[in-house]
């Protein structure tokens, strides 16, 4: 018979659940309204539906996740990472493509996205890879570091192309190389090399970008340059989201989703429907329940009992933390458009279950902190 330890159930962090699940209702919501038929005229898509199948889904997914000791998961880094890699291999010769892009892979019964997968394999490979580093990293370690866990995905994830989670990848290893510690010289020379080959290789990169790409840049920089062509999701974003007030319009009051004026309105642009029919103080409150859920998991890679519980919970609150800021700043037209959806609300059944493993993991690093009981 299988015992449960109560200082599991004591310890198990209900905030950061809760507030999670909260945030995942407010997006059905949303995407619900989002997605109705103008003037109640019509079908309504089933993607309220299909999420709130994969939030049961992945509510399943993070009871799995919380039921074994973390430590566990160190030893089969390697085989995780492997794994993750081919299938971002495989995607590019075998995936399915839409809008431009060969992202998922298809299953015949449901599709899903391995780019979304290998953020969880990334984080806890690159966390078991980095525990026993000496610190500050050597030469040796933060070449290998950011070659196996930077380089590589990022090449293969932007010949997707998935230019957004490509550089989200990058990011995280320099964070999590910075965290492990950088020799001084080792970061100087690091900064000086970027700086460098930004000059000579933007043209090749400018270059590689598709069109839709270019057009996305492009319009950040000025969206007035063609209001009615590239510059249009951005223009309608900040239209939208200024429409709402200070109180909103009210919830199935808004009109830019339902009359399809905003482009992608139930995944990547879903935050300014919120904005829209809950204004200025509905977005204070959604803004303090991703701020609290930040806070906690922070906390969890601090009281962690080990190194690679402290960088598994700081890799999985550095990603939630870039999503959330990148996708609010392209909303606002202060970033550019570069396909990052909005944690637990924006519609994605994949990145839904994948953002719900990794808060399992967080929670099992809280949950497993005393070093006393948990050898």
């Amino acid at each position: 018979m299988l015992k449960i330890d109560r200082r599991l159930i004591s310890s198990f962090d209900w905030v950061t659940l809760g507030v999670v699940l909260f945030i995942c209702i407010i997006g059905i919501l949303t995407i619900y309204s989002a997605t109705r038929p103008p003037l109640d005229e019509g079908e309504q898509p089933p993607f309220y539906v299909k999420q709130l199948i994969w939030l049961i889904i992945a509510i399943i997914a993070l009871c799995v996740f919380i039921t074994f000791d973390y430590i566990k998961l160190k030893d089969f880094w390697l085989i995780f990472y492997i794994t993750g890699i081919l299938l971002l291999i495989i995607v590019l010769f075998t995936g399915k493509t839409a809008m431009g892009a060969k992202r998922w892979i298809n299953l015949g019964f449901f599709s899903f996205q391995p780019s979304e997968i290998f953020k969880i394999i990334f984080i806890i490979s690159i966390s078991a890879f980095l525990e026993d580093k000496q610190s500050p990293l050597s030469i040796k370690d933060t070449l290998k570091t950011l070659l196996i866990f930077g380089i590589i995905p990022f090449l293969l994830i932007v010949k997707q192309p998935d230019l957004g989670t490509a550089i989200l990848i990058l990011t995280i290893t320099f964070i999590m190389i910075i965290y492990k510690g950088l020799r001084t010289r080792l970061m100087i020379l690091i900064l000086a090399i970027l700086i460098i080959s930004v000059f000579f290789l933007w043209e090749i990169l400018w270059e590689g970008l598709k069109e839709y790409q270019k057009n996305r840049l492009i319009a950040f920089i000025d969206p007035n340059i063609d209001p009615k062509g590239i510059g249009y999701n951005i223009m309608q974003s900040v239209i939208t989201v200024g429409s709402g007030g200070l109180f909103g319009k009210g919830f199935l009051e808004g009109t830019q989703g339902p009359l399809k004026f905003l482009p992608e309105r139930h995944t990547d642009f879903i935050f300014p429907i919120f904005a829209e029919e809950w204004g200025f103080i509905g977005c204070l409150i959604l803004l303090s329940l991703y701020f609290t859920f930040f806070i906690r998991c922070f906390q969890t890679s601090i009281i962690a009992k080990n190194n690679f519980g402290k960088l598994l919970a700081l890799g999985f609150t550095s990603i939630f933390i870039l999503y959330f800021f990148i996708n609010i700043g392209m909303t606002l037209g202060i970033m550019p458009v570069v396909g990052i959806p909005l944690p637990f609300m924006s519609y994605g059944g994949t990145t839904l279950l994948a953002n719900f493993i990794g808060i399992a993991l967080v929670i099992n690093v809280r949950m497993r902190r005393f070093e006393l009981f948990y050898p």
